[in-house]
């Protein structure tokens, strides 16, 4: 097995979540230690102050083990995970929370609550969710944003206008002046046997007349979204080619390969948001590593004010 470099946290969103007051975050079905690590890890660099939902016995336990006072918190009782995620959504619908972050949940689940209507967190924008990707041989932590690999598996063209405009709303926040957005296919050219080209071609045509301020191509194949040597050698003259800072995949297969690709064979460290709901939802995994899970509160922290 060759040796992997084990993902940092970007420093540069730290710091930027930094100048920001800690965000009150709803943890949903907080009661497990990894659950409760990432919330302490968050709550130590000074991005929240949690509001713990689940079972109160069971988190006050874990953070017993974890040896974290949490007397100070709020904690909700709920007697399962589809109960506290009701109650946490109804109150971020109400103003009480900035964040809603998934902690011991099906994210299905997670979801079915901020959807529902009476938790009053729905919006005329779509949810889909935009990851950040910083590599640790990149001093500069410039973020390549890859959408949608979580949320929306095969988007239709309305999703995909939602995905591509809560993108660009994420790279600008993310000190993107002017977004490079490139639409992923197998090719630079429409081809009728390769429908992800002509969608592509359609979404870049949509986009170049409806969203100012940022560039847009499509369809481009991998190599023509991130390789200067490989647009010039192939003679694609196009601001975006090579250069792209967000990268709007097909379907959630490509999406989700790539992204995993990128964490597991170069140390990506992968920060996850979900957009399009009245407040920033953060869907972690027990399988992201540490610092995974802070960044994505870090740039969830960052988006309050854009939702």
């Amino acid at each position: 097995m060759r040796n992997i470099p084990v993902p940092h946290c970007p420093k540069s969103l730290l710091a930027a979540a930094s100048t920001n007051p800690p965000r009150r975050v709803g943890v949903v079905n907080a009661g497990k230690n990894v659950v409760l690590e990432s919330v302490r890890d968050a709550y130590e660099a000074g991005l929240l102050v949690p509001v713990l939902f689940g079972d109160a016995a069971q988190i006050r336990q874990g953070a017993t083990e974890l040896d974290w006072a949490i007397d100070d918190f709020e904690i909700i009782q709920a007697d399962d995970e589809d109960a506290a995620a009701a109650l946490a959504a109804q109150a971020a619908g109400r103003g009480e929370l900035d964040i809603l972050m998934k902690g011991h949940i099906h994210t299905d689940g997670f979801l079915k609550a901020v959807l529902n209507r009476e938790a009053g967190l729905r919006t005329a924008e779509r949810l889909t969710h935009v990851f950040s990707m910083t590599f640790p041989d990149d001093e500069s932590d410039k973020p390549l944003l890859i959408t949608d690999a979580a949320v929306n598996a095969a988007p239709d063209f309305t999703t995909q206008k939602s995905i591509i405009g809560n993108a660009v709303k994420v790279a600008r926040q993310l000190g993107v002046g002017r977004p490079k957005v490139a639409f992923l296919s197998a090719t630079e050219n429409p081809n009728e046997h390769i429908p992800s080209s002509l969608a592509a071609s359609d979404l870049s045509g949509w986009a170049k007349n409806n969203i100012e301020d940022a560039d847009f191509c499509g369809p481009l194949a991998f190599d023509l979204c991130v390789s200067p040597s490989a647009a010039q050698i192939k003679g694609t003259d196009d601001p975006v080619a090579g250069a792209a800072d967000i990268i709007v995949v097909p379907e959630i297969v490509v999406g989700n390969a790539l992204f995993k690709a990128m964490v597991h064979l170069m140390g990506a460290c992968s920060a996850g948001v979900v957009m399009g709901a009245k407040v920033p939802l953060v869907l972690t995994s027990r399988a992201d590593p540490v610092a995974a899970r802070l960044a994505s509160v870090a740039l969830a922290n960052l988006m309050c004010d854009r939702v």
